[in-house]
């Protein structure tokens, strides 16, 4: 794995929060080893309290911790986060944004509009596949879909609702069908409701997922001549999707964390 190092020294602590619309992670690095790793429904950090009660037994137990770097999809917590790091913490407190520098360029109507999440995870894809072009996907409660060529060039992406997110549509917003637990369908048509939204949902997500990927790397090919593609996948289906995914893939649970840490180190100022 490539991490440039030359703004982050081998032996310094980095604090990462990753705040996500279902679960946020709380990582301490020590240069690329990771020390700790905590992660809480994002919907128990909806005040100070509940986030300072969090954050606080994390830096008492890293007292040469410093630094902090935030990944956040979630407005209200990336800011009480940040306060709290600003206030507890003496070095540099960085949140991802496209103001950033990138490792790729970024092609984007509204760059101020493409998330955090994605940003990092695009970052890390670079950092994995410096030489291939990559297809990211995030596999969470939405899936995004992006695409970045060999030549380092953001060059577009797909949004989608996922899986949980679907269930509970398909829930809240009819009269009587229930919400259903998402796992592997044993069959391939459902002869109950519940296997019906179930093998709906899954194999309804994996044909497009595939047949997503299949069309992308087609378009690769034909467009801009690519033909080493990667596809790397993270978010909390990611492991779930990928064993039921015909197309190959990397799956890196932590990989937004990471790239929320790469891009620390390509644009903290060096350490004195």
């Amino acid at each position: 794995m490539f991490f440039p190092e030359s703004k982050l020294s081998p032996g310094r602590l980095l604090f990462v929060v990753e705040a996500g619309n279902t679960t946020t992670s709380f990582v301490v690095f020590k240069g690329c080893e990771i020390l700790e790793v905590l992660g809480v429904s994002t919907k128990s950090l909806s005040d100070h309290d509940a986030c300072r009660s969090t954050l606080e037994p994390i830096i008492r137990r890293y007292p040469e911790l410093c630094d902090a770097a935030i990944c956040s999809v979630v407005p209200f917590l990336e800011k009480i986060t940040e306060e709290y790091l600003r206030h507890h913490l003496t070095g540099t407190i960085l949140t991802v944004s496209a103001s950033l520098i990138l490792p790729f360029k970024l092609h984007y109507v509204s760059p101020a509009s493409f998330g955090a999440d994605r940003l990092a995870l695009c970052a890390m894809s670079q950092s994995l596949y410096p030489e291939d072009a990559v297809i990211a996907l995030d596999l969470g409660t939405a899936i995004t879909v992006d695409v970045l060529s060999s030549t380092r060039h953001y060059l577009g992406g797909l949004i989608m609702p996922g899986l949980d997110l679907m269930a509970k549509a398909l829930h809240e917003y009819t009269a009587r069908l229930p919400l259903v637990a998402l796992e592997r369908p044993e069959t391939f048509l459902g002869c109950s409701t519940v296997d019906g939204i179930r093998n709906g949902i899954i194999h309804g997500t994996v044909s497009s997922l595939d047949g997503l990927i299949e069309k992308i790397q087609q378009w690769l090919d034909e467009k801009h001549h690519e033909k080493r593609v990667r596809v790397l996948a993270t978010g909390g289906n990611a492991p779930f999707l990928a064993s039921v995914l015909s197309s190959p893939l990397e799956v890196e649970e932590l990989a937004v964390v990471k790239g929320t840490r790469y891009l620390f180190s390509l644009n903290a100022e060096a350490p004195d």
